[in-house]
């Protein structure tokens, strides 16, 4: 099972929330939070392994409590729900190391694909997100030029991986999709993440969908 916790504000979203991903059988709550401080206190008693994180609470926000959970030892994934088409605070939850951006006005089915992917170690990203987040020039401005010229520089495999990350996909899945061992995928996607001058892989993928004309973001 995979365990969730629920980050948000609003009593009616949290219970909605609940209703959708406990209507899989993949999926359990463990626990929900009012803000960003209950989450950090819940992470360390209930030991999720996602929390569905709103940005705006009061008190601690979700950017205060996804960077004090990604800078903990052995942290759950953090998958972000926004009301709005763009937060300034996304791009910083990218910086985080957020594992995904989604807009609450998404569909069950949607949500809960979205989680099991995100436990895998997936990425996934809203497109209306996505798209915003680089027709505002985020999340990597000054990197851009370069990033072109690093992407033409990795070997052939880097490449693959690279172009696997963008479209989200797990380590089990391009180690699937490339018939290599998990091992080695991992040491693939340090080596490329390290050429692109990238911190995680979100913003591998964003990337991706910034070089390649026409592609599409991580689906959900």
């Amino acid at each position: 099972m995979i365990r969730v916790l629920i980050a948000d504000d609003d009593a009616l979203v949290r219970a909605g929330i609940r209703a959708i991903v406990e209507a899989s059988e993949e999926i359990t709550v463990t626990a929900e939070a009012r803000d960003g401080g209950e989450a950090i206190d819940e992470v360390r008693r209930s030991r999720p392994d996602v929390v569905l994180m709103d940005i705006e609470m009061p008190g601690c926000d979700g950017l205060t409590a996804t960077r004090h959970l990604l800078g903990q030892p052995d942290p759950p994934k953090v998958l972000v729900l926004t009301t709005f088409g763009m937060d300034e605070n996304i791009t910083a939850a990218l910086y985080a190391g957020a594992s995904g951006f989604l807009l609450k006005q998404l569909s069950p089915e949607q949500l809960i694909h979205a989680v099991c992917t995100v436990a895998a170690g997936g990425t996934v990203l809203s497109p209306t997100v996505t798209q915003q987040l680089l027709s505002r020039g985020a999340p990597l401005p000054q990197r851009a030029a370069e990033a072109r010229a690093l992407v033409t520089r990795l070997s052939e495999r880097e490449r693959q991986v690279f172009d696997l990350l963008g479209e989200g996909m797990s380590n089990a899945e391009i180690a699937g999709q490339l018939y290599m061992s998990m091992s080695t995928i991992k040491t693939y996607v340090s080596r490329t993440l390290t050429k692109l001058n990238v911190d995680n892989r979100t913003q591998a993928a964003l990337l991706a969908y910034q070089l390649h004309s026409g592609a599409q973001p991580p689906a959900v």
